[in-house]
């Protein structure tokens, strides 16, 4: 597990050229189009869902939907649909996989009925893709063990090009000492929280819809995996990437949870102020940081809008903000990609 803090984020005002570069990246984010394949074995049906295209920084989800045919209900039947993986592989001009998966994941159950003519089982499961990917052809394989038969699918899925932001974020002598802090209360504060991304519970299905924003403010002072330059006071510098998106709100503006979750962090950090993390999926959490006041518990499920905290300018921030992070597998992914039908849920209730 990686012991350096991988979640400081600052507050900065962008040139209105930067602005309108996000309103752009939001806009392609949210305009993915979504694919389905259609399969049908010697017991079941099985329809997949999946992105046609995507951008670097985005995620892979896949929904597959088992129905039996003809089949008895049984609870040993619905059980027996349980396991699966993704994996995200490069291709070749002709085809041909890369060698190394850039990500994978396990599906896990998010739907299980059983009616006396059917059974119906949908498994989700998503995996990062970095915002380093290079643009091309990809291919997501999917294998599976769906009603006592193992089986294996391949999906198409292009990735294009996105342009990310560059900037130099000058620190102040407080924030220069935040960010190279090294005492053993940050250390232990950067591995409790890495150690709760890490975690993947299968049975903690608490949103599988599309996300809102946390708050209704449209002023965006830094965008997602923006390529950074941190120049410290001391005339030294460091390299890193901004792994959310930051709201130039005033101080005290409410902040609501971006989905249905459960608490898993309320506390004071030293880099990112008053945060709060919320699960939301197997492996997936949004995060908030630099707020004023908290107004949840660790442990506390709260839906979709509700208010968690205050927004603020704690830990390291060059101003009163509004941090928002997602992560995935403990991979930073587009915050902007999760407002999208992104388990396509409603394509599949269509």
């Amino acid at each position: 597990m990686r012991t350096y803090d991988r979640n400081v984020a600052v507050c900065y005002n962008l040139p209105m050229k930067k602005h309108i570069l996000s309103i752009i990246f939001a806009f392609f984010a949210l305009s993915a189009f979504s694919l389905s394949q259609n399969f049908t074995y010697k017991t079941y049906s099985l329809t997949a869902y999946y992105p046609e295209k995507l951008q670097p920084g985005d995620a892979v989800f896949v929904r597959l939907v088992f129905e039996t045919t003809g089949k008895k209900a049984s609870k040993d039947l619905i059980e027996s649909t349980e396991r699966g993986e993704l994996a995200i592989f490069k291709t070749d001009d002709d085809g041909t996989l890369a060698e190394k998966a850039t990500a994978k994941s396990q599906f896990y159950k998010i739907e299980k009925t059983a009616s006396k003519k059917s059974v119906k089982a949908v498994l989700l499961s998503g995996a990062p893709l970095s915002s380093w990917a290079k643009a091309g052809d990809y291919s997501a394989e999917v294998s599976f063990l769906a009603f006592g038969e193992e089986n294996k699918i391949s999906l198409p899925i292009k990735i294009i090009e996105k342009e990310f932001v560059s900037e130099t974020i000058p620190l102040n002598a407080s924030n220069t000492a935040i960010k190279t802090n090294v005492s053993k209360e940050r250390m232990d504060q950067i591995n409790r929280l890495n150690k709760i991304l890490d975690t993947k519970n299968p049975t903690a299905v608490y949103e599988p819809s599309s996300f809102e924003p946390p708050t209704p403010a449209t002023r965006r002072t830094s965008f997602f995996a923006d390529r950074r330059v941190y120049a410290y006071s001391n005339g030294k510098s460091s390299t890193s990437l901004h792994y959310g998106i930051d709201y130039g709100v005033p101080t005290g503006s409410e902040v609501r949870s971006c989905g249905r979750g459960k608490v898993v962090m309320a506390e004071d950090r030293i880099s990112t102020g008053w945060s709060v993390c919320i699960e939301h999926l197997p492996g997936l959490y949004s995060l908030y940081y630099h707020m004023s006041e908290l107004k949840v518990e660790v442990g506390q499920t709260v839906k979709q809008g509700d208010l968690i905290g205050l927004s603020g300018a704690t830990g390291l921030a060059t101003g009163p903000h509004l941090h928002w992070e997602v992560r995935l597998n403990m991979e930073a992914v587009s915050p902007d990609f999760f407002v999208s039908d992104f388990t396509f849920e409603k394509e599949a209730r269509k």
